[in-house]
């Protein structure tokens, strides 16, 4: 017989936590990722540059570091 997939309510509360927490943090690198994709397209001349790529590293750096604060460092199992 086959066994149903896990649902969220089945993981512990500390699982969900660190399901969630990487969660974000892994949402936080996509973030900051883009930003320094868009930083690094303005300045090949593929995007119009109005003084967006110190903007952009200064937002990616933001992210990076709230994020590490706010949900911690990654833990590995």
């Amino acid at each position: 017989m086959p066994t149903r997939p896990a649902t969220w309510h089945d993981f512990s509360e500390q699982q969900q936590l660190a399901l969630s927490r990487e969660a974000l943090r892994r949402a936080a690198e996509t973030l900051a990722g883009h930003a320094e994709l868009l930083a690094r397209e303005m300045e090949g001349g593929s995007l119009l540059d109005q003084g967006g790529p110190d903007a952009l590293r200064l937002f990616a750096s933001v992210v990076r570091a709230t994020s590490t604060d706010a949900f911690g460092a990654v833990l590995r199992a």
